[in-house]
């Protein structure tokens, strides 16, 4: 029998010009093999789609099967041939020729998902070409508002969407692979400080309640201003990166051990200013008094010890202000690529905007950049901790301790999040009521006060992978610094 006649797109009458990479004898013998046998489709269906088809008459030929064979019906040339235009001429033949051509000269189903990757590979090598014309194209004629940076960051945004969905390796797996990931992991949280599955925050009650930062994990942080939401972020995600440690793979890449790379997106405060507080807090000295330039030489001293340990962690400070989700996205990617990731902190969540350029209103925004952000975590497989305000209610109630409820502006944020934890100090409400001097109100508020002084409440609101409750903490307001509670089972054994 005769080969099959190849299809010529519209138009594509001049072969001197490079021809979009296709494979049309492919394409034919894996309808042919649905044709003759409709258990082929299911052996392509989780990853092909009709669009994944080079020749326009494929596209549809496959669609058409494709609705037949998952509402339960037969798609055989018979079958399908009502479904096509009968005046199409290909090569001379009849669609209802060319129908029985496909099923007479069809492979079998054995080929079929051999066939279905070619086809699949190829149409990702058309979507690669596709996105490099754009460049060049853009980079032609790009508008005057567009500057070269946001060029770079669109493309990145369309390669790594091309090779989020180019890929035909997903669906179901073996449970037996999945047991031996979760043991390498129970072995890797051996080896780490605080025996984790996850990162440790280096705050050790902490770390008790939520086994550490888990990858791929979403953590929301809030909290209402004054309350130490960046100044608890900015100690995890010092104390990461301090206890960082790798070792060297075969190939020369480096696997982190312990610790890890932390990127923070300061979108409120300058790096300048997210650096002085973190080298405030490590060598104990007041922000204000390092801005003020009040230190004594032992303190410049202790200053400059903390600037030199400082210099040799891996944390990377990103403090552009009004980013969207997709560059912060695109940003973080290129980290990862260029510098490694383990762990990133977004401060704060209502300070990004979304990607879309319509009117969309502030809940649709944030539901974007929560499912955004959950989406980044996993596809980086790092903890994400993001931090979030919360709405004005809380200063409303009797009991100032925020709930879930409290969430400004999008239940996307509870909903996204595998943890949401809030940070809370009481003294920060009694200090602002002081009586009256001499009353025995002032006596019952400065012994509340004494109870109170240093302390700091972790609420954790929600948590996928195991209890909700309160973790308390040290909080020394003066350096921003959280830390364990100094409890009677953690002090110094006493002399008698």
């Amino acid at each position: 029998m005769a080969a099959l006649p190849a299809l010529m797109p519209v138009g594509s009458t001049d072969l001197t010009f490079r021809q979009a990479p296709q494979n049309m004898e492919a394409e034919q013998a894996l309808l042919g093999a649905i044709l003759v046998n409709n258990e082929a489709f299911y052996r392509v269906a989780d990853f092909l789609d009709s669009k994944h088809f080079f020749d326009p008459l494929h596209q549809k030929i496959y669609e058409t099967t494709a609705s037949l064979v998952r509402s339960g019906k037969l798609a055989t040339p018979i079958t399908l041939k009502t479904f096509l235009d009968p005046n199409i001429d290909i090569g001379g033949l009849t669609i209802v020729q060319y129908l029985a051509r496909l099923a007479g000269e069809a492979t079998t189903i054995i080929n079929a998902e051999d066939y279905g990757r070619s086809i699949y590979d190829l149409a990702i090598r058309r979507d690669l070409i596709q996105i490099g014309e754009g460049m060049v194209n853009v980079a032609y004629d790009a508008p005057v508002d567009m500057p070269p940076r946001t060029q770079i960051e669109d493309a990145e945004r369309n390669l790594f969407a091309l090779a989020e969905t180019g890929r035909y390796d997903g669906g179901f797996q073996r449970f037996t692979d999945a047991v031996a990931r979760a043991l390498d992991m129970a072995g890797q949280a051996y080896q780490r400080d605080g025996h984790l599955s996850g990162i440790s925050t280096g705050l050790r009650d902490l770390d008790k309640t939520l086994g550490g930062m888990q990858p791929s994990d979403l953590v929301v942080l809030a909290g209402r201003p004054a309350m130490g939401k960046t100044a608890l972020a900015t100690n995890i995600a010092f104390n990461i990166a301090k206890a960082y440690r790798f070792e060297v793979e075969a190939d020369g890449t480096h696997k982190t051990t312990n610790g890890g790379i932390v990127g923070f997106f300061s979108l409120e405060m300058s790096s300048d200013q997210l650096a002085t507080r973190i080298v405030a807090e490590q060598a104990q000295i007041s922000s204000y008094k390092i801005r003020r330039g009040d230190i004594q030489e032992d303190e410049f001293y202790r200053l400059t010890e903390a600037a030199r340990e400082i210099q040799a962690i891996p944390f990377y400070i990103d403090d552009t202000g009004g980013l969207s989700i997709s560059q912060l996205t695109a940003r973080a990617r290129r980290l990862k690529r260029q510098r490694g990731l383990d762990f990133m902190v977004v401060d704060y969540l209502q300070l990004l905007s979304g990607s879309s350029k319509n009117n969309q209103n502030r809940v649709q925004e944030l539901t974007e950049i929560t499912t955004g952000l959950k989406a980044l975590a996993k596809e980086l497989n790092v903890p994400i901790l993001a931090l979030s305000q919360l709405s004005r209610q809380v200063e409303s109630r009797d009991d100032k301790r925020p709930q879930l409820a409290d969430l400004r502006e999008s239940g996307s944020i509870e909903q996204d999040a595998d943890a949401v934890m809030f940070v809370f100090r009481e003294e920060y409400y009694i200090q602002n009521r002081e009586p009256k001097p001499g009353t025995e109100e002032h006596i019952k508020w400065r012994d509340e006060m004494a109870r109170l002084h240093g302390k700091a409440e972790v609420i954790i609101g929600k948590q996928r992978h195991g209890p909700t409750g309160t973790v308390t903490l040290q909080f020394e307001a003066n350096v921003t610094r959280f830390s364990d509670l100094a409890e009677e089972d953690h002090l110094p054994q006493r002399l008698e």
